[in-house]
């Protein structure tokens, strides 16, 4: 798993939120998640979507909206 698939890792675990949920957030499959995952090949407008649906800012890693936290 690359750099990018690891931060949006992280950000799931802080957003206590599963593969599952962000695909059907997203309107895919949670095979597509993982395999997007492992290939860690992401077009920027999917990142801003991962964090719009983890309730995030994408900068190039992630900030948390409610708290502030940065995630990179």
């Amino acid at each position: 798993m690359g750099t990018m698939g690891k931060l949006i890792n992280l950000l799931l675990i802080e957003r206590n939120m599963g593969k599952k949920e962000l695909a059907e957030k997203l309107g895919t499959t949670p095979s597509n998640i993982s395999g997007k995952l492992r290939r860690d090949n992401f077009s920027e407008k999917e990142l801003q979507d991962i964090a719009k649906a983890c309730n995030a800012t994408f900068a190039g890693g992630f900030v948390l909206n409610d708290t502030g936290k940065e995630i990179k």
